[in-house]
């Protein structure tokens, strides 16, 4: 905010914005927003990698939050920056910064891991909460284009995306600095230094009994908000727009109605289908894409949607002690998300050297070659009648991503495309024989009748019956699953 012709920028910014929206079809205004519709590349996707790397990645440590928890005194990630680099007068965050040199990056290689995952769309983190951008953003010099790496990251992703085919988009984090960095002004530390305003923010105090910060943002935060992710559109031409929580505030909301009449009019222009992401009631249900975090949903939501997750459960970022999850439960987690008509975007986080962490590849790797055999049941599918039957329950909510139990053999999640129905069984069956019970001739839910079965992945016929208990399925005795697999169900005649 203090940076040098900020000021002459940001209006120069705004008025491009308010002129694009007067000449567009996108009033900012819900009623018009309401006639916003999700892209099919979206809808038929499904699956989406996620990036969390910047300078939190270099110490490593907790979470992408060491940046605010570095300044909270009692906070393990503030002992351990005393410990291990000194006091945040003399080594504060922003001194991390020229030792984020990513001199292991390779734009390419990250999207070709990605592709094998069987992923079809990409989204690095553009501006994380602590206020470094990893482009080039002409509000600040504090960026990776012209600090650290100095190269500008978001533009070598998103040409490596475009060469590879995966749909790219950016995720921003601006609004949270707002208050980001507010422990580091109530004791003498690096972030009461006018000179590095820039980086740090307004560090606006918080509620000393909760963190969430006491006051809303003013209007040269919000015009400053707005300008900064409008020329990181118009920079990068993304696909799809990711925000964190904190953009439900009051404040932002004619802000976020510019934002999207803006967005959306661009995406006209340039003939591509694009999105927002929002979580909690930031947005208007219908003007853009709602998305649980590190969570699911009990049931069908007839609205598109999205679970944002990662593949550890204890950080976003890399940190030196993860706790990761298995490529077995991200599967059934992709699976469910899609049976109920959502989209799962799967984060990993790469080192600050740039290079991704073995076991996240291993992850991915696997998830891919999943994919490769059973990517019918899900890309470009739709929910049917019922999301699946079984025992397991997934609870609905952010924050449920480690709660629900293993699946089992008798949880079973079905998908739709034209005249095939997909049941996806999450377990094999220990005696060999699968029954459905969704697609019993009592039930009526499936009311044609069956053609033929197929097990995906599989070259030979399988043995298979429909009756009052469901439709059973004998599994081949040559057929080995280790996971969760598919049928391939076509009714009669079609």
């Amino acid at each position: 905010m203090n940076d040098k012709n900020v000021g002459p920028l940001q209006k120069e910014r705004l008025r491009k914005i308010d002129k694009v929206i007067h000449e567009g079809s996108y009033e900012a205004e819900w009623y018009s927003l309401g006639k916003y519709s999700i892209p099919s590349w979206y809808e038929d996707a499904k699956f989406g990698i996620f990036v969390h790397w910047g300078v939190y990645s270099v110490p490593a440590f907790g979470s992408e939050w060491y940046a605010r928890q570095m300044y909270q005194e009692g906070m393990p990630a503030y002992e351990h920056h005393v410990n291990t680099y000194g006091t945040q007068d003399k080594f504060g965050y922003k001194d991390f910064i020229p030792l984020f040199k990513a001199e292991k990056f390779n734009a390419d290689e990250w999207v070709s891991l990605f592709k094998q995952s069987g992923a079809k769309f990409f989204v690095p983190v553009a501006e994380h909460h602590d206020g470094f951008p990893m482009y080039d953003c002409p509000f600040t010099e504090w960026n990776s284009a012209r600090m650290g790496p100095q190269r500008d990251v978001i533009r070598e992703l998103a040409d490596a995306a475009r060469r590879q085919h995966l749909v790219f988009g950016v995720s921003s984090h601006r609004a949270e600095n707002w208050w980001f960095f507010n422990g580091g002004t109530t004791f003498d530390s690096d972030v009461q230094d006018p000179r590095n305003a820039g980086l740090y923010g307004p560090a606006q105090p918080c509620d000393p009994n909760r963190w969430v910060p006491a006051t809303q943002p003013n209007e040269p935060f919000l015009d400053d908000w707005l300008a900064r992710t409008c020329d990181l559109i118009e920079r990068y031409e993304p696909q799809l727009l990711w925000f964190d929580w904190w953009i439900s505030q009051p404040a932002f909301k004619p802000y976020l109605k510019r934002l999207a009449a803006y967005y959306y009019n661009l995406g006209l222009e340039w003939k591509r289908g694009v999105a927002i992401n929002y979580k909690d009631d930031a947005f208007a249900e219908g003007t853009a894409v709602f998305d649980v975090e590190r969570g699911q949903l009990s049931d069908i939501r007839p609205l598109f949607w999205q679970t944002d997750t990662s593949v550890s459960e204890n950080s976003w970022s890399h940190i030196s002690h993860h706790k990761y999850k298995t490529a077995e439960s991200l599967i059934g987690d992709l699976i469910d998300i899609v049976s109920k008509n959502g989209a799962l975007l799967l984060n990993v986080g790469p080192r600050a050297d740039g290079t991704i962490p073995e076991q996240e590849q291993d992850i991915l790797l696997r998830i891919g070659q999943w994919l490769a055999v059973n990517g019918e049941a899900i890309y470009s599918t739709r929910p049917w009648k019922v999301f699946g039957e079984g025992p397991t329950r997934v609870e609905s909510g952010s924050f449920n991503d480690t709660k629900r139990s293993a699946f089992t053999s008798r949880d079973i999640r079905f998908t739709v495309n034209k005249d095939r129905l997909y049941a996806i069984v999450m377990a094999p069956p220990d005696d060999g024989k699968v029954v459905i019970q969704s697609l019993s001739d009592s039930l009526r839910l499936y009311p044609q009748a069956i053609e033929s079965v197929e097990m995906l992945g599989y070259r030979g016929s399988v043995d298979w019956s429909r009756g009052e208990d469901g439709l059973t399925i004998t599994l081949p005795s040559d057929y080995s699953a280790q996971g969760a697999f598919a049928f391939r169900i076509t009714r009669l005649g079609i």
